[in-house]
């Protein structure tokens, strides 16, 4: 069925995946059947073609000279990070946790670098065993990786995380500007790299994240010239030449009505000047982007199963056996200021023309238990599945599972 033979409302998420017969295609396998080869529901559901696409799309828009890391915070799933460090150049982590399940997966410990304030000395010592790349916070992880240097014998490859002077402007999440728990104030940053030439440490260069999901190619642009003008004004003071500079991510992706897709062609254009100037500015470092949201978040789905639906004073109910346990940005309690739904369907009656205006609601005794708020969605029953796309990033680990006792969802790769 073509766009325009459709009778309910689609979101640009959906038209990624295929349909065959009214059923969504993940994979290449009908929904019906893919969650009788889960076993259960609720699950989560990776399309790992879909990965790879959007992989091999920036690929292709960005300069080859500019190395593309995953930030695997967004989706640490174990098989989902074994395909991604297949294809991109380098994994960033921020624990211990995420360490493991890197270097089990197989990326290079040479391109895995370890952000996030808080670090405990067991996961630097763990860092530094593994030959990775720790991202510096503060004065007190200095200390500790120089102790933790000097009792294995072997210097602590480090990286300066720079808190910028300056914010990613209409970002999601402001993780830079102002006082900020991350990194380290860009003002201080020049009496630290001082310091640490007589710590016995191996300084690489500088990280820069100033926000995450932003649509706006030019806001990102703008933050990517200035962190680069920063590195550059601090790399002064480096006791040795840069070899990485990390100039972040911030790549968004639509959720909402109203939203557009990010345009890459401004932001490689941008890219490209940056990787000329390094040449001369930085000829030893390699140039990386961090992203995590962008390269997983369209490519998975969670799927409930409708096991009620009730009227009340009115309004339609389509009770499912999953809900913010599994699923807690959808629900709108993970940063939203004002609850949106996610882009949600009946994914197996795509075709279907008759509609209801429902309320999808999960299990659990709290009103905040709301997946979508009276959308127009195929007229469904108990048994069929709903599907909440755009649910690759921040979706099962960023949900708490054990609220109300309810058993945990499944997570596939297909």
């Amino acid at each position: 069925m073509s766009a325009n033979e459709r009778t309910l409302p689609v979101h640009a998420a959906m038209d990624q995946f295929d349909r065959l017969n009214g059923q969504l295609l993940v994979g290449g396998i009908p929904l019906t059947r893919l969650a009788e080869r889960a076993g259960q529901t609720p699950f989560y559901a990776y399309d790992r073609s879909l990965l790879e696409k959007r992989v091999a799309t920036l690929r292709n828009a960005l300069p080859a000279s500019i190395k593309l890391h995953y930030a695997m915070k967004a989706n640490p799933m174990p098989a989902l990070v074994g395909a991604m460090a297949r294809w991109v150049d380098g994994i960033d982590v921020a624990s211990a946790g995420e360490l493991k399940i890197a270097l089990d997966a197989g990326a290079n410990p040479q391109e895995i670098s370890f952000a996030g304030p808080g670090k405990r000395e067991s996961e630097l010592r763990q860092a530094v065993a593994a030959r990775v790349l720790v991202n510096i916070e503060s004065i007190r992880e200095i200390d500790l990786l120089a102790k933790i240097s000097e009792e294995l014998g072997c210097p602590g490859r480090v990286a300066v995380r720079v808190n910028p002077d300056f914010e990613l402007k209409g970002s999601g999440m402001k993780m830079g500007g102002g006082p900020k728990q991350f990194g380290i104030d860009a003002e201080v940053v020049p009496d630290l790299l001082r310091t640490l030439a007589s710590t016995g440490l191996s300084f690489e260069g500088f990280h820069l994240f100033a926000g995450s999901q932003n649509l706006n190619a030019e806001s990102i642009c703008d933050a990517q010239r200035q962190a680069y003008a920063l590195a550059k004004r601090l790399a002064a003071d480096a006791p040795v030449p840069v070899r990485f500079l990390n100039l972040g991510g911030g790549f968004g992706i639509p959720y909402f009505p109203g939203e557009k897709r990010l345009d890459l062609a401004p932001i490689a254009k941008n890219l490209a000047d940056l990787a000329i100037q390094a040449r001369s500015d930085f000829p030893h470092a390699d140039l990386v982007i961090e992203l995590g949201r962008y390269l997983v978040g369209e490519a998975g789905i969670y799927v409930a199963r409708i096991v009620d639906r009730k009227v009340s004073r009115g309004e339609t109910y389509f009770v499912v056996d999953g809900g913010l346990n599994h699923h807690l940005s959808a629900s709108g309690n993970f940063g939203q200021i004002i609850r949106k739904n996610y882009p949600v369907a009946i994914g197996n009656r795509l075709d279907d023309s008759k509609e209801t205006r429902a309320m999808v609601v999960g299990p659990l005794c709290t009103p905040l238990d709301l997946l979508a708020d009276r959308m127009a969605l195929a007229d469904a029953q108990p048994g069929d599945l709903v599907v909440i796309f755009q649910s690759g990033a921040y979706g099962a680990t960023a949900s708490p599972h054990q609220f109300l006792g309810h058993p945990p969802p499944l997570e596939i790769l297909v």
